[in-house]
């Protein structure tokens, strides 16, 4: 195709992990192609790419969890992917809409990443069940790619439900907290 750049994964066969500039090319490559929705998972990596949402992220972690463990993938092969994906098989049906009770807010975490209560592991947790929070109040923290990013209340009320517990990965659109209206 004229004017696509080619693929080029950046990784070295003798290296056999996965790198930024792999990483880079592959997203390239969607862009180039107007690929919307994107999953790869291969040897305990998983990566998924979505466009066109708010806050769009890029994902990129081990399959098993363990954020620390060294994630190795087999030598770079082509990759295949079609040049038109027919619109009826691109994206997923979305699940039917949430109808919460009239007054209550569900916070929704912007991107895939790690909860954390608190700013620190010694510190207190930046709110608790039954406090009131405001619009722009840090209600928590979600890291992604080692960024910390701090989610704020959309809303003002009282938490009446935290979703997650502190350390735990989240998924983009996943629940963290539910708000009751005051």
């Amino acid at each position: 195709m004229p004017g696509k750049k080619p693929f080029r994964t950046g990784v070295q066969e003798s290296e056999r992990s996965w790198e930024l500039k792999e990483i880079q090319g592959l997203i390239d490559l969607l862009i180039d192609r107007e690929i919307q929705e994107f999953e790869l998972e291969k040897d305990g990596m998983r990566i998924r790419i979505l466009r066109g949402r708010p806050a769009g992220t890029v994902a990129v972690h081990p399959v098993s969890g363990n954020s620390h463990a060294p994630v190795s993938a087999a030598p770079a092969e082509p990759l295949a992917v079609p040049a038109a994906v027919p619109a009826q098989e691109a994206p997923a049906p979305e699940p039917a809409p949430e109808t919460p009770e009239e007054g209550l807010h569900v916070m929704k975490s912007p991107m895939v990443g790690t909860f954390f209560s608190a700013p620190s592991p010694d510190a207190p947790p930046f709110v608790n069940l039954g406090d009131r929070v405001h619009v722009g109040q840090v209600l928590c923290i979600v890291e992604a790619m080692k960024l910390m990013n701090e989610i704020e209340s959309e809303f003002d009320g009282e938490i009446v439900r935290i979703h997650v517990e502190n350390g735990q990965p989240v998924e983009y659109g996943q629940p963290l907290f539910t708000i009751k209206s005051t």
